[in-house]
């Protein structure tokens, strides 16, 4: 019963990260990186702190007490991830939610998996074991994926009229957001590291009498803050070269309030998808190696269930539809193969 409410978990957490940038759509008016960095500061510095302190005694005294080269590497990599958070924002910009989920998981699922073995030297291992044969067979059932995605993207951009485009998907640049992906593939890795490099910040918040089941809290809470300077230092950098810092005060208070309130809650629900990740994991036991397959797997599905309701791919043929279904079908497959060989 224990892994069967972790899988629970992770089935909320992958439904909110799918879902996370639908209140977007809701604001008017606004530059990009102005609603991302409120987005932002709900995400990354309102939620874990309220969260944080609801659920770990001392909070601050827990993150401090904890040592200082945890600290340095949870922060680090969160950093690391933010810009990965940043550029995956783009990806839904440029691909859409269905094909910038699919394009962006699907590097992320690759690249968690080999960058370790590559940054400590193993990766040679890897083929001396049928585990490790199995981790590298799912890397290239997830590239075949992406392939397969791709191709449905290219066909869709060449099908659809720029009206229909608009209509769709906005701002649609399939060079563009498949480059994005690919940053946003690679760095959005990094919070599996952080998560793991935070492991003692964990163990002092239980220490400290916070239940098991919220310990991570207090960990998602350093990592955030690294999330936070690496997005803020960007959308004010944009803000001040577009001039879309009179977003924040321009216009009417029945205008304002609404972009304000949308944007912090889609902030609200993308925190919650680490929230009951970092639930889920206490909860899987011997099997907690498959937690981050299981996020990923559960978002790639629902993610594509949205992009069909909200008719991304209206208007392509049923050629292109088969391309993107088979390319998911590989990404799905791929991620299961891969948590088999974890």
């Amino acid at each position: 019963m224990s892994v069967f409410t972790g899988i629970v978990f992770h089935g909320i957490g992958g439904g909110a990260a799918a879902s996370f940038y639908l209140p977007f759509k809701k604001v008017k008016d606004w530059a990009w990186e102005s609603y991302w960095l409120v987005s932002g500061v709900a995400a990354w510095i309102i939620m874990p702190l309220l969260m944080g302190f609801l659920f770990i005694p001392d909070l601050f005294e827990v993150i401090f007490s904890s040592p200082t080269d945890t600290l340095f590497w949870t922060f680090f990599f969160g950093l690391l991830w933010g810009i990965g958070g940043l550029t995956f924002g783009l990806s839904m910009r440029y691909l859409g939610i269905s094909l910038g989920y699919a394009v962006v998981l699907g590097f992320t699922a690759a690249f968690g998996t080999l960058i370790p073995p590559l940054f400590d030297g193993t990766i040679f291992i890897l083929l001396e074991s049928s585990s490790g044969w199995f981790l590298l067979g799912g890397i290239l059932l997830c590239l075949t994926g992406i392939v397969f995605c791709g191709l449905a993207g290219k066909a869709k951009e060449k099908e659809l009229s720029p009206q229909m485009k608009k209509t769709s998907i906005s701002e649609f640049d399939l060079k563009k957001g498949l480059l994005i992906a690919l940053t946003s593939g690679v760095l959005s890795a990094c919070m599996a590291f952080a998560l793991a490099a935070g492991k003692p910040i964990a163990e002092q918040a239980v220490k400290f009498g916070a239940p098991v089941l919220w310990q991570n809290n207090a960990v998602l809470v350093v990592i955030l803050w690294g999330g936070f300077l690496t997005n803020f230092t960007w959308c004010l950098y944009l803000n001040l070269k577009n001039s879309s810092h009179r977003d924040y005060f321009d216009g009417k208070a029945k205008a304002l309030f609404p972009n304000y309130m949308f944007s912090s809650l889609a902030g609200a629900i993308w925190y919650l998808q680490f929230f009951f990740y970092g639930m889920g994991s206490t909860q899987m036991g011997q099997f907690d190696f498959i937690s981050w397959t299981l996020h990923m797997t559960f978002i790639i599905i629902l993610s594509t269930l949205w992009g069909i309701y909200l008719k991304e791919w209206k208007g392509t043929s049923t050629k292109t539809k088969r391309q993107l279904g088979i390319g998911l079908m590989f990404l799905i497959l791929s991620i299961m193969v891969i948590g088999l060989g974890g």
